[in-house]
């Protein structure tokens, strides 16, 4: 996927010593998990995000030239219980997620992932815990059936009352096995 890079970031890229960081944003239903891989507070997009340092890991971040849907594993080291019991309570499938790519001393930052979280494993030995969270790409749902059919019912639930006038799948089901005759009469059988 082309992108654009803001010009401030291609010069400090230049530069003979780089500070690169990543940043990590998972969308829960109470609010926004804001994550990046340095010390301390960092704002982004007027957002604060709480340095992890070395205990966050990024793994299968990949550029793919074609449209195929891919997807990143995002794990943190050393988890307390009490994020754990926060994880595992809630909701986490289908909430969005984002990953940036930036250079310390740089404002800008370039979006180099975004999709939604999968699979939330948790692997805990006693005395520390790692939690990992798979990200699936937006192209994935493109992927996925949506589950309509070509009916009058699933025509009026998916469109509410917006179409409660439409009758255009109302004979979809006699259509089955309706014999039409195409190019010939009844006569020539």
């Amino acid at each position: 996927m082309s992108r654009a890079i803001p010009a401030a970031v291609l010069t400090a890229l230049g530069q003979t010593e780089v500070e690169p960081f990543f940043a990590l944003r998972l969308n829960y239903d109470g609010g926004a998990f804001d994550v990046w891989t340095g010390y301390g507070d960092r704002v982004i997009d007027g957002n604060t995000f709480i340095g992890v340092g070395d205990i966050l890991q990024i793994d299968g971040l990949s550029e793919v030239a074609d449209m195929s849907a891919t997807s990143v594993t995002v794990s943190v080291d050393g988890v307390d219980s009490n994020i754990i019991s926060a994880a595992l309570s809630s909701p986490y499938q289908g909430r969005s997620a984002t990953i940036w790519f930036g250079v310390v001393g740089v404002a800008d930052v370039v979006e180099v992932f975004s999709g939604f979280m999968d699979v939330m494993t948790i692997q805990d030995s006693g005395d520390a815990a790692r939690i990992a969270v798979t990200i699936e790409s937006k192209l994935v749902s493109l992927q996925r059936s949506k589950g309509l059919r070509y009916t009058s019912q699933s025509h009026q639930a998916r469109n509410g009352t917006g179409f409660s006038t439409d009758t255009f799948f109302d004979y979809t089901a006699e259509l089955a096995d309706k014999e039409i005759l195409w190019g010939r009469t009844d006569e020539n059988k």
